[in-house]
């Protein structure tokens, strides 16, 4: 059997998630970027005829099959939609762990997931070397954002409003500190995921002051790691099975009412990911996964349901700031939280002014940023301009690279809009 008759076959195993898709064309109607390109094969229905033509071996062009793939925001917006429930999401990932066992993952990013990615002390200690040096790089702007840009012109960083790495990630503050020791109530592991650590640790340092608020006994393992999404986006499923087994041996050395997030992303990734994709793994080890995957929730739900959040805080009758909220996609649409984050913010004391298109997906899309700014950006700018709109002078939103990504497009428009998680909002509420 020749290779591409044994690709053939291998994506042969996705067939029984393929046919469900009736080829009605709904995805059209909620794809991000189809409402931008209006090209077949940029929509889930025209990448699953891709799939079909490896199958039936109509074509041998796995690199232009995969370079169709990754054209794509894995933001779930087809499968939200879909009338027959296709798992698109599903479909796409393990359509690129094949077509990248059989094409071979790219030496850069050889190097950036099996040797960086997969060991979290080194990956900590590269990038807290960066944030030290990155002033040399990046010029700080004078925004509401706080964003810089890049001092020398290059392609990749050029038009972009980056979000710097804080000198101080929120892993090193965790020495010698242990939260469970005065908590009496719900206890709660915390997963704090890459962007949150290194971009945004003060979403993190808030996660902790409302934990401690209401009293939860809270279990930060050290030496957490990565949630696997940017491996697993790009074929790499042996890092992403490794980053897996890491975070169950992390977390299993202490028992918990709940494993909370702060990032849509890592929030979606460990409840229908890490079980979805690894199926053929160990039963005890599945078991494992699929009990810590049932245990995670985001920071919002858990506040909304578990604690009292609006008696907490007093009222001020005070003009009250108006803030406007994103919908992550990868929480909305892949998990159904979209109201809870918004209690959050009304709980503390802020006013809440509904964009339009609340939503539709921001455009970031994680690599698909770096590989597809054009794309990304004209999505982007759209989702900037309806947070204008609204007048507020803050938006929020629960995921950190949507935060990247808003912040660089309201940086692009000059427009004096800070950008907050809302976990950060309902805590800052509680110590002023």
């Amino acid at each position: 059997m020749d290779r591409m008759q044994q690709l053939a076959r291998d994506v042969k195993t996705l067939e029984s998630l393929l046919s469900v898709c009736t080829r009605c064309g709904m995805c059209q109607a909620n794809c991000p970027l189809f409402a931008q390109t209006r090209k077949e094969a940029d929509v889930s229905r025209g990448k699953f005829a891709l799939l079909n033509g490896l199958i039936e071996q109509m074509f041998e062009d796995a690199k232009g099959v995969n370079e169709r793939l990754q054209r794509c925001l894995l933001c779930g917006s087809c499968g939200h939609g879909c009338p027959s429930n296709v798992s698109a999401l599903e479909i796409f990932l393990k359509a690129r762990t094949i077509i990248t066992q059989y094409l071979g993952l790219p030496f850069s990013k050889k190097i950036l997931f099996k040797k960086i990615l997969c060991n979290p002390e080194t990956f900590n200690g590269i990038m807290g070397t960066v944030a030290l040096f990155q002033k040399i790089l990046f010029k700080k702007e004078q925004n509401f954002q706080g964003t810089s840009c890049a001092r020398i012109a290059s392609p990749l960083l050029r038009h972009r409003h980056i979000v710097s790495l804080k000198e101080t990630a929120f892993n090193r503050t965790l020495d010698g500190l242990d939260y469970r020791i005065n908590g009496k109530g719900v206890k709660v592991a915390f997963f704090v995921g890459c962007l949150i650590d290194k971009a945004f640790p003060n979403i993190a340092h808030s996660v902790v002051t409302v934990l401690k608020h209401f009293n939860a006994q809270v279990f930060i393992p050290s030496h957490q790691g990565c949630c696997g999404i940017p491996a697993i986006a790009s074929g790499d499923l042996e890092t992403f099975e490794a980053l897996v087994k890491l975070h169950v041996d992390l977390f299993s050395k202490e028992k918990f009412d709940y494993l909370v997030t702060a990032c849509a992303t890592c929030s979606s990734t460990i409840i229908n990911l890490w079980p979805g994709l690894l199926k053929h793994m160990d039963k005890t080890l599945l078991s494992r996964i699929e009990s810590l995957a049932q245990k995670t929730v985001d920071i919002s739900w858990l506040m909304e349901k578990r604690f009292d959040i609006f008696s907490a805080i007093s009222k001020h009758d005070a003009k009250k700031e108006m803030v406007t909220y994103h919908d992550p996609c990868h929480l909305k649409k892949s998990l159904g939280v979209f109201n809870e984050p918004r209690q959050v913010i009304l709980a503390s004391g802020r006013q809440l002014i509904e964009m339009a298109d609340a939503d539709i997906c921001c455009g970031m899309g994680g690599s698909f940023n770096l590989m597809h700014y054009d794309l990304s950006s004209e999505i982007g700018l759209k989702k900037a301009g309806n947070i204008v709109k609204t007048g507020c002078s803050t938006v929020a939103t629960s995921c950190p690279a949507c935060m990247m990504q808003i912040s660089d497009m309201l940086a692009t428009l000059k427009h004096q809009v800070m950008v907050k998680h809302p976990v950060e909002i309902y805590a800052k509420a509680l110590v002023s």
